[in-house]
């Protein structure tokens, strides 16, 4: 039994990649778990001229490509019946109407209750129309006392802080805050999920959890490929837009909060608004130190030849696009004041990982001798993607005479749980939205704060030409420069591994 109310999904852009890809699958995958309401059913809107028939043997198709068991495709069939499809122009007001009657027909079949959810699975320029003619036609609010309607955006929530604003402020001509939901798949990771458990939930770690224990923190998220055929659209991007700015501040918003009082939605969000406002904004000088920003050239990687960046289909040739950036902040406020945050992002580095390392401060009086090449420090990992889990690192006796120290790892992986279901982003963050659940969805404001951040960096970039963009070999690191952004020797970024207990250098060369 599941606490869901019966609702109508429609999505916007529905013959396009992320519907067949993301949303119909983790749809289906939510109807096998008999997680959707009683009364439920999708329609897509798109352009290319399907009928519902075509719609749902098109969306089969996909199904039974990633689900092979007989007994499964019986339930595909099934699913099958919830979909309808309605060709549709976003541009032309006149079809708003014809959109408004197949809503209104399906409801006196279906009985949602009024209940709808939106999903704008669009071009961010598509959202303005669209929020303005739901609006007209009087498909904003619901007429019903205890109904209600909700908005799905995708990201980019703007292209820097004014279209940000811009955007926001357009989206509430519309709707009201707590109807529209941004979503941030990374937010949908169990692990991200887990950070927030593991802080608060364990009366061992708090305490430690602040500038007397911790040394710095790092974030890293990497990239093995390049930028697969997207260059027009990554050209006009780069990691700190699509990187940056969304995925990896929320990550710090939410290991650098305070405590909440209570779990619900706007608390924990007000929490982490606080982090991205305690930010201390870069000077002049800082975006020189402070920021390195790299860009792949060709090499070979397991001796096969790549193409660097500037080669890529779609790429100006040029072009001073950012395919890594690296960069040093500090959250001025009592938890975190002299504690360095790290955090960098790339394309064509040596594995696809996205961790965060919480570094501790050493030992004050070092007594035992320890194995060459080991850190005096303790570190926990929480390792997002890919091999799931918690890593603990600690100092060990080597067994023997004397007091030797060795560092070892105490882990949890999600693997281990053979018997639990780890469900993708997709799937919790459609299924957070139908519970009106929108704690792992951007807020407005929060989104605003992060772009206060960063735009000033950007136009740095933009407006100076003194600022270097620095080259790496594809399958590398990113550039040694950023190695110089740790001002203490004994600071350094940690070379993770796909498999969470192991590190070096290039595991995947």
């Amino acid at each position: 039994m599941n606490n869901v109310e019966n609702h109508l999904l429609v999505i916007f852009g529905a013959s396009g990649d992320l519907t067949v890809k993301k949303l119909i699958p983790s749809l289906f995958n939510l109807f096998k778990l008999n997680l959707l309401p009683e009364k439920f059913a999708i329609l897509g809107l798109g352009r290319t001229e399907f009928d519902t028939d075509y719609f749902r043997n098109k969306m089969k198709e996909s199904l039974i490509r990633e689900n092979k068991n007989i007994a499964l495709n019986v339930k595909i069939d099934d699913f099958l019946k919830l979909l309808h499809y309605q060709a549709f122009d976003t541009m032309d007001q006149a079809q708003y109407p014809k959109m408004c009657e197949k809503i209104h027909s399906l409801e006196s079949v279906i009985h949602f209750g009024g209940n709808i959810i939106y999903y704008l699975s669009t071009p961010p320029s598509m959202y303005e129309i669209i929020t303005k003619n739901l609006n007209t036609c009087k498909l904003t609010h619901c007429l019903s006392v205890s109904g209600w309607r909700r908005l799905i955006i995708e990201k980019p929530f703007g292209y820097d802080l004014s279209s940000a604003q811009n955007l926001n402020k357009k989206l509430l001509n519309q709707f009201q805050e707590e109807q529209i939901y941004r979503i941030d798949h990374y937010l949908g990771k169990e692990t991200v999920q887990n950070i927030l458990v593991t802080r608060f939930a364990n009366g061992i770690l708090e305490p430690l959890w602040n500038r007397n224990y911790i040394d710095y923190v790092e974030i890293t998220s990497a990239e093995n490929i390049g930028v697969e055929g997207r260059g027009g659209y990554y050209d006009n991007s780069g990691a700190m837009r699509d990187m940056i700015q969304n995925h990896l501040l929320q990550i710090v918003g939410l290991i650098a909060m305070e405590s909440p009082v209570e779990s619900d939605s706007n608390t924990i969000r007000n929490e982490t608004l606080k982090v991205f406002q305690s930010i201390r904004h870069l000077n002049e000088q800082e975006y020189f130190t402070n920021v390195i920003r790299g860009q792949y050239t060709k090499s070979k990687i397991r001796g096969e030849d790549v193409l660097g960046y500037r080669d890529e289909i779609g790429v100006n040739p040029q072009s001073r696009t950012d395919t890594y950036v690296a960069l040093k902040f500090f959250i001025e406020n009592w938890r975190w004041s002299g504690v360095p945050f790290y955090i960098r992002s790339g394309k064509r580095l040596p594995t696809r990982v996205t961790e965060v390392v919480i570094h501790f401060k050493p030992a004050p009086h070092k007594i035992f001798n320890l194995e060459a090449n080991t850190d005096n420090h303790n570190m926990l990992i929480i390792r997002i993607q890919p091999d799931e889990g918690l890593l603990f690192k600690i100092g060990m006796k080597v067994p023997g005479d004397g007091f030797n120290v060795k560092t070892v790892g105490m882990d949890f992986k999600y693997s281990d749980l053979s018997d639990v279901y780890l469900p993708t982003a997709y799937e919790r963050l459609l299924m957070n939205c139908m519970q009106g659940d929108s704690t792992l969805y951007l807020r407005g404001d929060a989104v605003e704060a992060t772009w206060k951040f960063i735009t000033p960096i950007l136009d740095a970039w933009k407006n100076n030409n003194k600022m270097k963009i620095y080259d790496y070999p594809a399958g590398t690191w990113g550039p040694t420069e950023a190695d110089l952004l740790f001002a203490n020797k004994n600071q350094s970024w940690r070379h993770p591994c796909a498999n969470l207990s192991d590190e070096c250098p290039y595991c995947e060369l």
